[in-house]
C-alpha cells in the first residue's frame, strides 16, 4: 500500500480505536484489511508497554485498603471526618489538605493537593455522601476511600503535573459540591485541567468505564495499560443511571473518565439495602486500585498540553438508556 494510504488508515484506525457501544474495541482483536493496521497495533501497545516499564508508583497492601474500606459506617458528618484522617495519614501535609465550604451542604468539599512540577492539573475525585438506603459502602465510599490510597501510590514520586484529589460532597442532591468546585475555578485554572478521573460505584466487580461519558484518549489509555498489565476491563454506559460527578466537569468541557464497577446483575445494589458489605467483592476492587494506580502514573507522563478539545455529551443528551435501576430517596 502505498505510503499516503497506509498514513490515512492510520489516521481512520485511530479515530475508530475505541470503544463501540460497551465492547472493548482491541488490537488483538482487530480484523485488519492491510499490514497497516497490524503495524498500528504493534507500535500502539509498545508504546503503552515502554511507557508503563518506566514510570513508578506505589501499591498500599490489600488490609491497608481493606481497614479503609471499613470506614463505611456512620452518616456523611463521619466519613467526611474519616476522609480528612485518611488523606492526612496518606501523607497530605496540612498546608495541601483543605476543605471547601458547599453552600446548601452541611458538609464541605475534601481537597487533597499533590503539586507537580508543571501548572498542568489531574483530578481524582469520588463523592462521599449517599442515602439513606443501605450502608453506602459501594456507592460511594468505595470511592472516596481509594483517593488517599491512591495519593499515597504517587507520594514518593517525581511527577510532572499537579493531582488533586476530591471527595466530594452533595453528589445525591444533585452534584452540589463538584458543581461548586468548578464554579470557582477561575478561566486560567480551567484550560490546566489535563483529565478529571471520577470515580463512583466501585468493588461490584471487575473494572468498568463509562463510555459514552468519557474521553476516548483517556479510555483507549486504560484500556490498553489494563491489557497489558492483564488486569479485567471492560464498558459499561450506564447512562439510564442519572448523574455522576463528572459532569460538572464535562459542562465546561474538561476531558473526563468515569471509573465504576456495575453491570445489569447488581444494579439492584444501588440506593438499596443491598449496598452493604456482603456486595463487596476486594479482590476485584484491589485490582481496580492497581490498575488506577498505574493508570495515573501513565496519564502523568503521557499527557501534555496539545489543544485536545472533549466534546462528551451530558447524560441529559442522551435519548435512550441500556438498563434502569430503582432509586430510593435521596438525602
Amino acid at each position: 500500500m502505498p505510503m499516503a494510504a497506509c498514513q490515512s488508515f492510520i489516521c481512520m484506525a485511530v479515530k475508530c480505536y475505541s470503544y463501540l457501544s460497551t465492547a472493548l474495541v482491541r488490537c488483538p482483536r482487530m480484523k485488519p484489511r492491510s499490514g497497516c493496521a497490524a503495524l498500528l497495533c504493534v507500535v500502539y501497545m509498545s508504546l503503552i508497554m515502554s511507557v508503563h516499564a518506566q514510570v513508578t508508583y506505589g501499591l498500599v497492601p490489600r488490609d491497608t485498603l481493606q481497614g479503609r474500606l471499613a470506614l463505611f459506617k456512620g452518616n456523611d458528618k463521619v466519613r467526611e471526618a474519616a476522609l480528612v484522617k485518611l488523606f492526612s495519614s496518606a501523607g497530605c501535609s496540612a498546608t495541601n489538605l483543605t476543605e471547601q465550604t458547599v453552600p446548601g451542604r452541611k458538609q464541605p468539599n475534601v481537597v487533597c493537593t499533590l503539586p507537580g512540577s508543571t501548572q498542568e492539573i489531574i483530578i481524582v475525585g469520588a463523592h462521599f455522601d449517599h442515602v439513606s438506603a443501605g450502608d453506602g459502602i459501594v456507592d460511594n465510599w468505595s470511592g472516596a476511600s481509594l483517593l488517599p490510597s491512591l495519593l499515597q501510590s504517587l507520594i514518593a514520586s517525581p511527577h510532572k503535573h499537579t493531582f488533586v484529589f476530591i471527595g466530594f460532597t452533595g453528589e445525591e442532591e444533585g452534584l452540589l459540591g463538584s458543581t461548586y468546585y468548578v464554579q470557582q475555578l477561575t478561566k486560567e485554572q480551567l484550560p490546566q485541567i489535563e483529565a478529571m478521573i471520577n470515580l463512583d460505584t466501585l468493588a461490584l466487580g471487575p473494572t468498568k468505564i463509562w463510555v459514552s461519558q468519557s474521553d476516548p484518549r483517556l479510555v483507549n489509555a486504560l484500556a490498553e495499560l489494563a491489557h497489558v498489565m492483564k488486569l479485567p476491563i471492560g464498558g459499561m454506559n450506564v447512562d439510564g443511571f442519572g448523574e455522576s460527578d463528572e459532569e460538572s466537569f464535562i459542562q465546561d468541557k474538561v476531558c473526563t473518565i468515569t471509573i465504576h464497577s456495575l453491570t445489569p446483575k447488581t444494579a439492584h445494589v444501588l440506593h438499596s439495602t443491598d449496598d452493604n458489605p456482603s456486595a463487596v467483592k476486594f479482590d476485584d476492587y484491589y485490582d481496580t486500585f492497581h490498575l488506577l494506580a498505574a493508570y495515573l502514573a501513565v496519564l502523568d507522563a503521557q499527557l501534555t498540553p496539545d489543544g485536545h478539545t472533549c466534546t462528551v455529551k451530558l447524560v441529559e443528551d442522551f435519548k435512550s438508556h441500556r438498563f434502569p435501576v430503582n432509586r430510593s430517596p435521596r438525602r
